[in-house]
């Protein structure tokens, strides 16, 4: 009984409390509390902020460095001796010429490793039968030949991701002639079968390159101007042949490399006279001979008249021969200074030259210049080794100087 009179007492109270707090209309509402002014400020700066955020830094000023890019230089680093039944390849361990020596297991000829390596000169030494080693086989009507691949697959140096040569791929061939002389008459022991002067021939490389001025290593541009000296290098590269000496026989200077084209100059003709300072006056001049098989020249720049372009070509018919055999009319290199001078110093074969001034090469049918070719030897004398070819550098860019 006394907790039910607890409850309603408790009861009562919240409902007093809860009639107190409604709203009853007409009758005013309590005047809400003002809140008090708030206690924080707005700061102010006595001066102006002049802190920023600071400034990207600006790149170092570059050096004006004189640079000139120079051009690789091939290696001959790669040399083939055909034989009787095989193919002798020697390559030089520093394969590109940039002092990386290569690994041997990364060089194969076709699927053949080396054979045997000269650790002094570092050159590996391969040798296959002529049908093995992925060789292919080919004919023509004057030369079965037979091709090997030199294949190289660089690996990665060490235990490191990089290399520092590239993929190369040689081909090197083998041409044996089909056709041989048969005569019934006794062979005199003066005389060489036609087939033994010709049987080296396809490993004969002749070269022109334009060169710095010293002569020791190419030009690495073609760009010149009026005024300048072009020095050349003409160049016989013989593999496991007797020493040849190489000639000039003749260069006609074209716009184009088409050697037929017009117009054109003949600045060396008539059996390797240098016309060029006997013509125009200028130094274009042979140089002496230091070693057999290069001849070097030099030859002033000039352009063609009313031409607009400035490119010249220079096709070159060059011949090689024993170096044994004397100089001669038919094999000089001569030159005109005040009189002709010949670049081994056998000067009494020049004076010939004075008969091919302002001549040009002849035309053959086809409109095609007609260098003078291998004539008939006799038989009954001594055997001349005698290799040609032409050659053309180009193209060559001749410019104006300019006057200030």
């Amino acid at each position: 009984m006394v907790m039910k009179w607890t409850v309603c007492l408790v009861a009562l109270a919240l409902l007093g409390s809860f009639c107190e707090a409604q709203w009853i209309p007409g009758v005013p509402t309590p005047n809400k509390q003002v809140p008090h002014n708030p206690q924080q400020t707005k700061q102010t700066f006595e001066k102006a902020l002049t802190w920023k955020y600071p400034e990207d830094p600006q790149p170092l000023p570059k050096d004006n460095v004189a640079f000139e890019l120079r051009s690789p230089v091939a290696a001959s680093s790669v040399s083939v001796d055909c034989r009787e039944k095989i193919v002798h390849v020697e390559v030089k361990r520093d394969m590109f010429g940039t002092g990386q020596l290569i690994n041997p297991a990364d060089l194969t000829l076709g699927n053949c490793a080396a054979v045997g390596e000269d650790t002094n000169a570092q050159v590996l030494i391969y040798e296959a039968q002529l049908q093995d080693c992925l060789s292919a086989l080919r004919t023509t009507e004057d030369y079965i030949i037979y091709t090997f691949t030199m294949n190289y697959l660089p690996r990665p140096l060490g235990s490191s991701p990089v290399v520092r040569t590239s993929q190369a791929a040689v081909i090197a061939e083998c041409h044996y002639p089909r056709k041989h002389n048969v005569s019934s008459l006794a062979l005199h022991p003066a005389w060489r079968p036609f087939s033994a002067v010709r049987m080296a021939q396809e490993f004969l490389y002749f070269t022109l390159r334009l060169m710095i001025d010293d002569f020791q290593h190419e030009r690495p541009s073609h760009q010149y101007f009026l005024g300048d000296i072009i020095n050349i290098e003409a160049t016989v590269r013989q593999f496991f042949h007797v020493p040849l000496r190489v000639y000039v026989e003749s260069c006609v200077a074209t716009l184009s490399a088409d050697a037929t084209s017009t117009p054109r100059y003949a600045f060396i003709d008539n059996n390797g006279c240098l016309l060029d300072a006997r013509l125009t006056g200028s130094t274009s001049r042979f140089l002496a001979r230091t070693v057999d098989n290069k001849l070097q020249f030099q030859l002033a720049a000039f352009k063609f008249h009313g031409a607009q372009s400035g490119l010249l070509y220079i096709t070159c018919h060059l011949k090689a021969s024993s170096a044994a055999h004397a100089i001669d009319t038919e094999h000089r290199a001569c030159c005109w200074n005040n009189g002709w001078y010949e670049a081994g110093g056998v000067f009494d074969v020049c004076g010939s030259c004075e008969s091919g001034l302002g001549t040009q090469p002849p035309l053959n049918p086809k409109g095609i210049p007609q260098f003078p070719g291998r004539k008939i030897r006799d038989v009954s004398k001594s055997e001349v080794l005698e290799w040609e070819g032409d050659v053309t550098l180009g193209p060559i860019n001749i410019a104006e100087k300019m006057v200030v």
